[in-house]
């Protein structure tokens, strides 16, 4: 059985939507699949958090992500790029990290004159930066540009499960008006972490995700 469960469209360009598509488990023993479009949106260092927003500073929750202990923040940072096009309200998601990252869509990065690679999340050594714009300071990034490769978390049960690994590829299949399948989607298996394929605004509206009504997860 699939559920389609939609989300408030005026936050949809400001945080990672959530649960847009439930494949649900039944008697076959199938794991829960859920697919969520990720917007725009950037990672922030404590240190980035304290400059762009002011000293002692800490992300305020907004709303929890599906995955456990991750959410999004009221806080939000203006993304500036070459020949000052901008973004002006892009949110930052929590916690902190060690090094500050942009996810960008293709689209957006068209917008912002940046030619941007697709990359694991955290493989940012060589790709462009941006400047940040936030309330209280600015940030300029050297590095951490990217558009985020489409991938699915998962835990090790539901690795096993597939018969696959941390780092193999699978395709994700979407029955909708503009069914597709999706290949090559990077496996991230770890303790703690919920079924779960990202995909990015491009491409979660090239295959009408709000309108699917079944997802599949199946190996090339």
């Amino acid at each position: 059985m699939s559920v389609a469960t939609g989300i408030d469209r005026s936050t949809v360009e400001q945080i990672v939507r959530q649960i847009v598509l439930a494949h649900l488990g039944g008697p076959d023993g199938k794991p829960n699949l859920v697919v969520s479009i990720s917007a725009r949106h950037v990672h922030l260092t404590d240190e980035h958090v304290e400059t762009l927003f002011g000293p002692g500073h800490k992300l305020t929750l907004m709303k929890d992500l599906y995955q456990d202990g991750f959410f999004a923040a009221e806080e939000t940072v203006m993304v500036v790029g070459p020949r000052k096009r901008m973004l002006p309200s892009v949110r930052v998601l929590g916690p902190t990290r060690k090094e500050s990252q942009v996810e960008l869509a293709f689209t957006d990065g068209i917008s912002l004159g940046i030619d941007m690679p697709v990359r694991p999340s955290g493989k940012i050594d060589g790709t462009p930066g941006c400047v940040l714009v936030g309330p209280k300071g600015v940030v300029q990034l050297e590095k951490g540009v990217i558009r985020a490769e489409r991938h699915v978390h998962m835990s090790p049960a539901d690795a096993e499960h597939y018969g696959v690994k941390d780092g193999d590829r699978m395709n994700l299949r979407v029955d909708s008006p503009c069914g597709m399948v999706f290949e090559g989607l990077l496996v991230r298996a770890e303790k703690g972490i919920k079924l779960e394929v990202h995909l990015d605004t491009d491409e979660g509206n090239a295959a009408d995700l709000d309108h699917a009504e079944q997802v599949e997860l199946f190996m090339p």
